[in-house]
């Protein structure tokens, strides 16, 4: 039998399932209260049984939206080079199908441009999960990588974004492939570039 507890928890997860995925595809105007809990199935009143106000709400929608993004885009651990994992993360990103579907997509990318006009409270969540995703790649803790590793980090993670984004802002096929593929290039050159460095 499901506790009151359990069943408080899948609440607040349908919710933020509901409003991770209105973020990503419709931005913050469009993950509104009633919205999000006509998504979730559950009652408006239910809302600030869980939340304070939509700002938190926001926040913790990202959190949990990057939560499963990093685990399904990064995969398991594997044996492999810094360069080689640079290669195999950009091909896994940097995917037609990724480019399509926005209610799946990686929560970075899809709100970045929000994150960059939101209050203070947002982007330092924004900032955080970044720098988790940065730790994952990195394979340890971003802010104890060193120097080259961290900036190389920084230069992908850039380019992988932009790159998503790009392909996603355009109208023609042609050109939004041609960035994505461009994206890939660009990262297997810089794992390649790495990999001379090591060897």
């Amino acid at each position: 039998m499901t506790t009151r507890a359990e069943q408080k928890q899948q609440s607040r997860d349908k919710i933020l399932e509901a409003a991770g995925r209105r973020l990503r595809v419709e931005g913050m105007n469009g993950a509104g209260v009633a919205a999000v809990m006509a998504d979730a199935g559950l009652t408006h009143g239910a809302f600030y049984s869980h939340f304070s106000n939509k700002d938190e709400l926001a926040r913790e929608a990202l959190i949990h939206a990057l939560r499963d993004n990093r685990e399904r885009w990064t995969g398991k651990p594997q044996r492999e080079s810094w360069g080689e994992r640079l290669k195999r993360l950009a091909k896994r990103y940097l995917t037609p199908a990724h480019r399509r579907d926005l209610k799946e997509s990686c929560a970075l990318a899809a709100l970045g441009s929000e994150a960059a006009r939101s209050n203070d409270e947002f982007k330092q969540t924004y900032e955080q999960e970044l720098l988790k995703t940065l730790s994952i790649i990195c394979e340890g803790e971003f802010d104890q990588a060193d120097a080259a590793q961290a900036e190389e980090a920084l230069a992908f993670m850039s380019l992988i974004i932009g790159s998503i984004t790009l392909s996603r802002a355009v109208q023609s096929k042609e050109l939004s492939d041609q960035l994505l593929q461009a994206g890939r290039n660009a990262a297997e050159k810089l794992a390649t570039d790495n990999a001379r460095k090591e060897a």
